[in-house]
């Protein structure tokens, strides 16, 4: 679900996250026509079991939710394939840290970047504006005589609920 400037970055442990995964979907449904790609059943299925939390979960991990609903087990290249059409929807980001995917949820247009947030006690992630880390990001590789081919700020630390946890 998006999240308001009065509502965390990260969902409380008991928010209702069937809606987080039905705007998911509808969001999915909206950016694949845009670009002119289907999604099919597999791609909504793989979406579904990525947007399925607001954790980060690996390849291997959406085959064997996949297998254990039932379905036949797929190759692990067909999950790759998935995911990469999901990324280049924009609804699905990679945590490169872990290479793992998350579902976005917090809806940006796909110029502008997002810093990513990591749990490191319950792996929850979040995405929050970034666009003065990455001009100033761009800055310092201009002054170098650099040029990047993509940028990405990933920060590990401790949510607001895991460190309330902590502290009781």
């Amino acid at each position: 679900m998006p999240h308001s400037k009065n509502t965390a970055t990260f969902p409380s442990p008991d928010h209702d996250h069937g809606r987080c995964v039905t705007h998911t979907l509808r969001r999915a449904e909206e950016m694949f026509e845009t670009k002119g790609l289907r999604l099919t059943p597999l791609r909504r299925r793989v979406l579904e079991e990525i947007a399925g939390s607001h954790h980060a979960v690996g390849a291997y991990d959406v085959l064997d939710r996949l297998a254990r609903k039932g379905g036949r087990r797929l190759a692990p290249i067909s999950v790759y394939r998935v995911i990469d059409v999901l990324l280049e929807a924009g609804v699905v980001h990679r945590l490169e840290s872990r290479n793992a995917f998350f579902a976005c949820h917090t809806p940006h247009a796909g110029d502008k970047r997002q810093i990513v947030l990591s749990c490191e006690q319950c792996s929850l992630v979040a995405e929050v504006p970034g666009e003065p880390v990455f001009d100033s990001i761009a800055k310092a590789a201009s002054a170098a005589g650099f040029t990047p081919t993509r940028s990405m700020v990933e920060i590990a630390g401790t949510c607001r609920s895991c460190a309330a946890v902590m502290a009781a």
